[in-house]
């Protein structure tokens, strides 16, 4: 393998679901991330992500790319591909 190939980004497509918490003593009610699917493909993430959104156990789901930098191991800050149901606000990631 050349070293371009080494250093080369990679973009990880994926899809995470979401599912509801109840409030506890101190906690307000809220979501927190149950599954993560990883896919080769921008279009394999957004339907993974709308199929499960339609699941009765998911509050919601996003589709989203990452670019790692094969150098370094640093991943950017997500690009959201599409959001379905109840998600956190963007800033929350």
């Amino acid at each position: 393998m050349s070293d371009d190939q080494e250093n080369a980004d990679k973009t990880h497509y994926i899809c995470q679901t979401y599912i509801e918490t109840k409030p506890t003593k101190g906690r307000p009610a809220g979501l927190k991330i149950d599954k993560q699917f990883q896919y080769t493909t921008e279009a394999e993430a957004s339907n993974r992500a709308e199929r499960e959104s339609l699941l009765e156990s998911c509050a919601g789901a996003d589709a989203y790319m990452i670019v790692e930098d094969a150098g370094s191991g640093e991943v950017s800050a997500p690009t959201f591909l599409a959001r379905f149901g109840n998600v956190p606000e963007s800033d929350d990631f």
